[in-house]
């Protein structure tokens, strides 16, 4: 039998009600609204900042070291054996590995050629943290010549200073001609001496690069005292920006490269005040539809005669409560294609201020967004049939 909405006119009608129902439908619409564009902003985020920083292979390589305070550096600020697993142990930290440096004395020079001459430190990685590796480079006990990879920046250090010095300015290609001699100091001051030329620049790491087996013969048979640990290591992940690694090197007070680092670290703050006001539109939609319950509560209270009556002739409170909530769904929808809307203009004006990054935004709004907007209308609804559920069968 169809119902007869006259019979429950004061429930359908707002009446006295009207300024709550419309402070509800407001602050609904203001929180959906404050939640599309939060999810969606979320989004740009990472579509910015998620290929700023320069990769190779896939990975990120990263140099990490201790930071040192004034409470700390007297102590020994070096990576042990444990630290090191540790970083291993870290799921979003693929490898890391210890540049091992040299525990002796080593002076270069360039002969008559150059005529400079400066000490020397030495540093060796395993070869899979290198971003080029020549063929030749390679060590074996007893071969007087020690391939180099040198530090691109150090070149350009180098020939920054080199006019002001009387010294000849060099280009990458030609580096590779000048022959170094390397001297190696032993504990008793006993000098060996290897000649040493640059087969390669390195982009990813500032230092002088001897291969591996070199620098540990030569810190076993020039060096004084056991093994040392490495006071610097590499790192290699799958994002260098991931919020997650930065947090965990903050917490083990290492220090990074910020040039590096400096997208995530701005992602992170974004992304803070982003959740912060997501989590806000959250509660203006949960304090709306508190108000709307009250609504309804106060609307049940006043037609509860009528509704009584209603059940008594034998409505099921199960399909009086979702004939009654369908009124509602073309002013959910209303309110939830108002927010689309709304948000979809600013996303357009928001990727119209980005003249250089266009392509790394698009102007409409992220699938997830229309996504969300039908699951908030799903919610209203399914809220309101519950509570009038509910109300209906304690009557």
């Amino acid at each position: 039998m169809p119902i007869n909405y006259k019979t429950i006119a004061p429930f359908l009608n707002p009446g006295s009600s009207r300024t709550a129902m419309f402070v509800s439908y407001t602050g609904l619409a203001i929180g959906v609204l404050l939640l599309l564009c939060s999810v969606q902003m979320y989004v740009n985020i990472n579509q910015l900042l998620k290929d700023k920083n320069p990769r190779k292979d896939g990975f990120d390589f990263v140099s990490v070291t201790k930071t040192i305070t004034n409470e700390n550096m007297g102590g020994d600020n070096r990576f042990t054996d444990i630290d090191i697993e540790e970083m291993r142990s870290q799921p979003f930290i693929v490898d890391a590995a210890p540049l091992l440096s040299n525990q002796f004395r080593a002076k270069a020079s360039a002969g008559s050629i150059i005529p400079f001459s400066t000490d020397l430190f030495l540093e060796a990685i395993q070869n899979n943290f290198l971003d080029t590796i020549p063929q030749n480079f390679t060590w074996q006990p007893g071969q007087t010549s020690v391939p180099i990879i040198f530090s691109a920046d150090f070149l350009e250090m180098y020939n920054v200073f080199a006019p002001a010095q009387g010294l000849p300015q060099l280009s990458a290609s030609s580096i590779g001609a000048v022959n170094i001699i390397i001297e190696c100091y032993g504990p008793l001051g006993i000098k060996t001496d290897f000649t040493g030329q640059i087969v390669a620049l390195s982009d990813r790491i500032n230092s002088v690069l001897v291969p591996q087996p070199f620098l540990e013969w030569a810190n076993t048979n020039f060096g004084v005292g056991p093994k040392q640990p490495a006071s610097r290591v590499f790192i290699k992940t799958t994002d260098a920006n991931n919020v997650t690694l930065l947090n965990f090197l903050t917490l083990k007070n290492y220090n990074v490269n910020k040039d590096r680092t400096k997208f995530g670290r701005v992602k992170q703050v974004l992304k803070t005040v982003v959740v912060a006001l997501g989590g806000f539109a959250v509660l203006v939609i949960l304090l709306a539809l508190l108000l709307f319950s009250f609504y309804l509560q106060l609307m049940v209270a006043r037609s509860k005669n009528n509704l009584a009556l209603l059940l008594s002739l034998g409505y099921a409170p199960a399909w009086l409560s979702s004939t009654v909530t369908k009124r509602w769904i073309p002013t959910y929808g209303g309110i939830i294609l108002f927010a689309i809307l709304f948000a979809q203009l600013l996303q357009y004006f928001f990727w119209q201020t980005f003249e250089g990054n266009k392509d790394a935004l698009s102007p409409l709004l992220h699938p997830i967004i229309l996504f969300l907007a039908m699951l908030l209308l799903s919610v209203c609804v399914a809220v309101n049939y519950r509570i009038l559920k509910k109300m209906l069968f304690s009557l």
